[in-house]
């Protein structure tokens, strides 16, 4: 173990091994499409996260941070509302933010990045691309 002094505080540096099986704070995907309305977003943000939590166990207490991004076309409601609603979603640190508008990219569209802790490694994560999303990662869409 190393001492690394900072200041008037002295850390300790842990050597930490690549077990499996070890917690780590990964990042999970997603993406889909909505109309512009409080219903079809919620909806969307829904169908999205419940496809989240079932293809990875996902437990709401061992999530860091979520952020979310929409394309500048939707404003009806903020995707972050919806997620807070979710039981045990109450706690979970949410932030909505506008993608970046790039010409011709895909319109219509809620991403997700959600940091969690996890034993599993990265690899073993299922992101999730659904309807229009889909052509967005291809590789990762769930089939209907």
């Amino acid at each position: 173990m190393d001492n690394l002094s900072l200041s008037k505080h002295t850390y300790k540096h842990l050597s930490m091994s690549r077990q499996s099986g070890e917690w780590r704070v990964r990042g999970l995907r997603g993406a889909t499409t909505s109309q512009n309305s409080v219903a079809a977003i919620t909806a969307a943000v829904d169908e999205l996260l419940d496809a989240l939590e079932a293809n990875n166990s996902l437990d709401p207490s061992e999530i860091v941070s979520v952020t979310f991004s929409v394309t500048s076309d939707l404003d009806a409601i903020f995707p972050a509302a919806v997620a807070r609603r979710r039981p045990g979603w109450d706690e979970v640190p949410l932030l909505d933010v506008q993608q970046m508008q790039v010409v011709g990219s895909l319109q219509f569209c809620i991403r997700v990045l959600i940091h969690l802790n996890t034993p599993l490694p990265q690899n073993a994560l299922h992101h999730v691309y659904l309807r229009h999303a889909a052509k967005l990662r291809p590789d990762l869409a769930l089939l209907s």
